[in-house]
C-alpha cells in the first residue's frame, strides 16, 4: 500500500505553526502566570525551553515540539521531529538525557506498520545521542501528529538564551535555509532525488554544537531557526536584546535546490503569514526580489542554531560547527545600537 503522510494534513514540519501574531495575541489574555525563584526560563521572551534550577550546579530544560508530516516516508518522519525537538535543548546549551513520545494518528487509515514506522524514526535519533524515549501520550486523531517532549540538563551558570546579545555581535547561521519551499514543492511532486536528500540531510543533523556553545566565552545569545523563520527568530533576539541587526542577503546559507525552487515561486502559506506578522519590523532593500523575501520568511523544520557572539570569538565558533559536520555555517550580519528592527542589505 503507498501511503503519502503529507497526503493526510493542511501542513507540514514547522509550518503548522500558528503564526507569530495570531500566538502573540492569544498569549497576551492569558492570566499572570506564577512567579518562581527557581524558575530560570518561562514563556517572557519566547525562548527554545523552560528551565527549572534544581541546584546550584544543575539545571532541568524542558520543551516540546510535534507536527504533522512533512515528508511522506514514515521512518524520515520520525527521524525529522524527533531531531527538531531535541534541537530546542541543544539550543539552551544543555544536552539531553530523556524524552516522551507525542502521537496523533488516524487511526483505520493509516496502517499500523507505518506508524510503528514513524515512532522507530524518532527511536534512532534518541536512540544515536544514547537517550531514552520513555513514555508519551497518544490519541486517535484526523491528521498524523508526532514530536516529542525533550529534557535536558545544564548548568545554571551555562544556559544560552535568546536574549543577552551585544552591540557589535557577530550573527552566525549553522544551516542553510529553505526547507519550507523544499516541502511546499515536495507536496506539489516537484522535489528532485537531489533536493529530497539535501532536505533530509539538514532536517536530521542535531544542533550539538549548542551544548559546546554553552561553555565558549563571547558567545552571547543563542537560539535555533525553525517556523517564524530566520527574520522571526532574529527579531525574537532583538527585542529580548533590545538591539538592532543587520542581514547581509547574499551572505546566507542557502540549501542548493531551495534556491532554484524558490526562483521559481515555490512559497509554503507560512511565509505569507510570517510576514504579515513581522514585516512591519523589517528593512528591505526597494529592489529585494519576492523569492528573496520568501526566503528570509521561510518556516525552517529542524532548522539551524543561531549565533550570536562577540567578534573575537567568531572563527572559533564557524571552526566548531565545521568539526560537526556543519558545512552550511556562515557568518550572516551584525547586531547594532538601536530600535529592535532588522534591516536587510
Amino acid at each position: 500500500m503507498d501511503i503519502k503522510l503529507t497526503a493526510f494534513s493542511h501542513g507540514g514540519g514547522c509550518g503548522c505553526k500558528i503564526a507569530p501574531a495570531m500566538l502573540n495575541e492569544i498569549l497576551a489574555s492569558m492570566p499572570g502566570r506564577l512567579v518562581h525563584p527557581d524558575l530560570m526560563v518561562g514563556t517572557e521572551t519566547g525562548d527554545d525551553a523552560a528551565v527549572y534550577r534544581l541546584n546550584d550546579n544543575q539545571a532541568i530544560v524542558a520543551t516540546t515540539d510535534f507536527f504533522m508530516p512533512i515528508v511522506d516516508d514514515p521512518v524520515d518522519f520520525g527521524r525529522i521531529a524527533a531531531t527538531n525537538a531535541l534541537s530546542d535543548i541543544y539550543a539552551m546549551g544543555a544536552q539531553p538525557i530523556m524524552a516522551l513520545a507525542i502521537v496523533g494518528m488516524p487511526i483505520g487509515k493509516l496502517p499500523a506498520q507505518v506508524i510503528r514506522d514513524i515512532l522507530a524514526g524518532g527511536e534512532s535519533v534518541c536512540a544515536a545521542v544514547g537517550i531514552p524515549i520513555a513514555g508519551g501520550h497518544s490519541i486517535d486523531s484526523p491528521e498524523p501528529i508526532y514530536g516529542l517532549v525533550a529534557l535536558g540538563i545544564v548548568h545554571p551558570d551555562r544556559v544560552k538564551r535568546n536574549i543577552g546579545a551585544k552591540a557589535g555581535d557577530t550573527l552566525i547561521l549553522g544551516k542553510g535555509l529553505g526547507i519550507g519551499i523544499m516541502s511546499a514543492a515536495l507536496k506539489k511532486g516537484k522535489l528532485s532525488q537531489e533536493g529530497y536528500r539535501q532536505m533530509l540531510e539538514s532536517t536530521t543533523q542535531l544542533n550539538t554544537p549548542g551544548a559546546v556553545l554553552a561553555h565558549m566565552h563571547g558567545v552571547h545569545a543563542l537560539t535555533d531557526v525553525t517556523g517564524f523563520a530566520l527574520l522571526g527568530h532574529l527579531l525574537e533576539i532583538c527585542r529580548g536584546s533590545r538591539l538592532g541587526a543587520v542581514l547581509e542577503f547574499d551572505k546566507l546559507p542557502l540549501l542548493p535546490a531551495a534556491l532554484e525552487l524558490a526562483r521559481q515561486g515555490y512559497a509554503p502559506g507560512a511565509s505569507g503569514r510570517n510576514w504579515a506578522s513581522y514585516g512591519h519590523e523589517v528593512d528591505l532593500p526597494e529592489d529585494m526580489a519576492e523569492w528573496q523575501k520568501n526566503l528570509l520568511c521561510d518556516p525552517q523544520t529542524s532548522g539551524g542554531l543561531l549565533v550570536a557572539c562577540a567578534p573575537e570569538v567568531v572563527e572559533d565558533v564557524l571552526d566548531l560547527f565545521r568539526q560537526q559536520g556543519f558545512d552550511h555555517a556562515r557568518e550572516i550580519g551584525r547586531l547594532v545600537a538601536g530600535e529592535a528592527r532588522v534591516k536587510v542589505a
